[in-house]
């Protein structure tokens, strides 16, 4: 099967390409929270709802402003996006979640399947983590907003978003199709539209978090638990799995429509988010941190690599030896995330989940367990907590062991809520053997001295 090249070297259209873009914005659908199981969105009611929509109403123009005083969107209807909570349920909750499963975004035996999002929701029925068990404890938004192209365009050209939608009929034709060759990653006839719908997940619970955090002190947690992942597609184009950057776009969201303009992504995917990297390397405004593997995909991450002109300093990169887990993830927290984050002062925190950093996990060579990531959930919670009024929303990223992935995930939610981990029921110190403390020591040390911590 060949490798379709979507063009991403020409330049970035002016405004004379949005009636080309907005043509194909499907349209947004009505906001509603459902307490019970969850009932993916098909690609064939996106269908026939999108035949019944009028295609120019509805769409956003957001444009941010350049000052230090704040952003500002506007609707082209005049009325600004709001949660789709109402204030009762805000107040309550724990945590709100959005799963989108892009079920039919697929191929057989590859890592990046549609098994991977319903593994984790099957585990928190089980683990009696849902509306279901906990009320208004837990939330799950269903149907909400896909991005809206210029959502998108906010993170990545206009060049590689057309090129895509335009390769969906190639896709259709073929069943199949490749985009870009270092993963593999590869797109279906539904890619576009369940890439965009998952983007939306993100900005969905950005709006509710914040939303929450003007109710009261200890607004819920969210995470989006979506796919395609996010953190390896580049301003120009998809890489690794990844087709649209969807915690870049919620972060650049975040500032123009919230006004919130200090964002810190926390990535602790065991691969360095290259393309969330790329996309901020120069912005004073968004810090990003992240966690990663030494020598694994895709080669980037290099500690020397702080940023550049104004936004020298705050992109951080830690890459750990190989063998590495709970110990050397403790130690990174606790001596570069946190003080980090505490000398950044953020407005919101958004994080990069992604659980291939698993001692199971097929892809990676690190050791974390559910424990580890159940100890990240919890203390990026209390710091969120500490800096910007408990503002924080998960993305979902990388994790291929579905048993891992979902135990983690789950354990995740539990210390969202501040109940005990189950970690102990899902790890086996067997598989465990010892970390190169000496190694990590000395990276933590060189980072901290590079980045004055």
């Amino acid at each position: 099967m060949e490798l379709l090249r979507i063009p991403l070297s020409l330049p970035i259209l002016g405004d004379s390409c949005l009636p080309l873009l907005s043509g194909s914005v499907f349209p947004l659908l009505r906001q509603y929270c459902v307490y019970g199981t969850h009932d993916s969105l098909t690609w064939s009611s996106l269908q026939t709802t999108r035949r019944k929509q009028n295609l120019n109403g509805g769409r956003w123009s957001a444009q941010c402003a350049t000052s230090h005083d704040g952003a500002s969107v506007s609707h082209v209807n005049g009325a600004p996006k709001d949660s789709p909570l109402p204030d009762s349920l805000l107040r309550d909750a724990r945590i709100l979640y959005c799963a989108s499963p892009a079920m039919g975004h697929n191929k057989e035996a590859h890592p990046e399947s549609n098994k991977r999002v319903p593994a984790i929701v099957d585990a928190l029925e089980k683990l009696e983590l849902t509306p279901k068990h906990r009320g208004s404890q837990v939330l799950e938004i269903q149907n909400f907003y896909p991005a809206s192209l210029d959502d998108v365009a906010r993170v990545h050209s206009r060049t590689y978003i057309t090129g895509l939608e335009k390769a969906m009929s190639k896709a259709l034709d073929e069943g199949l199709i490749f985009i870009e060759g270092t993963g593999p990653t590869y797109a279906t006839q539904t890619t576009f539209t369940e890439s965009l719908l998952s983007a939306g997940a993100g900005i969905t619970l950005v709006d509710s978090v914040v939303a929450a955090s003007k109710l009261g002190l200890s607004p819920p947690l969210g995470f989006a638990l979506i796919r395609p992942p996010g953190h390896h597609a580049v301003p120009e184009g998809p890489m690794g799995f990844c087709v649209f950057g969807n915690i870049a776009v919620a972060a650049r969201y975040a500032q123009c429509q919230h006004g919130l303009k200090r964002v810190m992504i926390i990535d602790f995917d065991v691969h360095h988010g290259n393309g969330t990297c790329d996309a901020f390397y120069d912005d004073p405004d968004i810090f990003f941190l992240s966690t990663h593997q030494l020598g694994s995909y895709p080669g980037t991450g290099k500690m020397n690599l702080i940023g550049q002109g104004s936004g020298e300093g705050t992109t951080l990169n830690l890459p750990l030896p190989g063998g590495s887990g709970d110990y050397s993830m403790r130690c990174a927290f606790d001596e570069v995330i946190a003080p980090s984050a505490q000398r950044f002062k953020p407005d919101i925190i958004l994080v990069s989940a992604g659980y291939d950093a698993h001692v199971l996990d097929p892809l990676a060579g690190l050791q974390f367990t559910t424990g580890t990531f159940y100890m990240l959930a919890s203390s990026i919670k209390q710091l969120a907590r500490e800096l910007c009024s408990g503002r924080c929303v998960f993305f979902l990223e990388g994790g291929y062991n579905l048993q891992s992935l979902s135990s983690s995930v789950a354990d995740t939610f539990r210390a969202f809520l501040d109940e005990p981990s189950l970690a102990a029921q899902f790890d086996d110190p067997a598989m465990l053997y010892e970390e190169p403390t000496r190694r990590i020591k000395e990276a933590i040390e060189k980072v901290r001295h590079l980045h004055s911590l």
